[in-house]
């Protein structure tokens, strides 16, 4: 789904979001409450100057509007994978992205993630996984790494990892998987408008992700290890 369609079908004509671009930025009216609208679009590599400009979009929304929810749109392959990134730090850059969103947060802002496309990698770590809640369009694409590349990272066959995944969530890309994990907390169908009304209302003010995913089966052992590890 474009951006566009995706904020009408959200807000109406109740927005003023620009797209600098790749980066969405600007606000949206929703029961009279105004909402900070921060993403991204174009399938975009998330380099040092898009981290920078979403950074500051949460900043700026922290420093003169105390409060106000924010949503995350996410469309993004991932970080950029160029030389000039890495020899300037990216990882860094992504954090500080990250670290500004969980100063919103901290601050008392509800920080919701939607992917409406796709969501790759690192660039989904630091915008909609990051998020209080990350909720998802059941046609988004999610995927941390492909089978043949987790095939050459883990040293496993990749007809292996292909059977794994047939049972395993953690083995297996897709929207519905993440869902099975907890990292997507539900899929918006039909009248989206409603969804994000639900979502503001049951903001959850504690990381549910893993009590999720062994609620639905897809990590059957993270909740019970972060259990007994903080109990140690």
């Amino acid at each position: 789904m474009i951006w566009t369609e995706l904020l009408n079908r959200l807000f109406a004509d109740r927005h003023q979001v620009t797209c600098e671009g790749e980066l969405l930025r600007g606000t949206a009216q929703l029961d009279g409450e105004t909402l900070a609208i921060v993403g991204t679009t174009g399938h975009a590599a998330i380099g040092v100057e898009l981290a920078l400009a979403q950074a500051r979009a949460v900043l700026d929304t922290v420093h003169a509007h105390p409060g106000r929810a924010i949503l995350l749109l996410v469309d993004t392959q991932g970080q950029r994978l160029r030389r000039r990134d890495e020899l300037l730090g990216i990882n860094r850059y992504m954090a500080h992205m990250g670290l500004c969103i969980e100063l919103a947060r901290r601050r008392g802002h509800r920080v919701l993630g939607l992917v409406y496309d796709q969501a790759l990698s690192g660039g989904f770590i630091t915008s909609g996984l990051i998020a209080d809640a990350c909720d998802a369009l059941p046609e988004a694409e999610i995927r941390v790494m492909r089978l043949p590349a987790m095939a050459r990272v883990t040293k496993i066959d990749e007809s292996r990892l292909a059977q794994l995944a047939e049972a395993n969530p953690v083995f297996a890309p897709g929207v519905e998987n993440y869902v099975a994990m907890g990292g997507v907390r539900a899929l918006w169908r039909g009248d989206l408008a409603a969804h994000l009304r639900a979502a503001l209302a049951d903001t959850p003010t504690t990381d549910e992700r893993a009590r999720d995913g062994a609620s639905r089966g897809g990590r059957l052992l993270a909740a019970d290890v972060a259990r007994r590890v903080a109990e140690a």
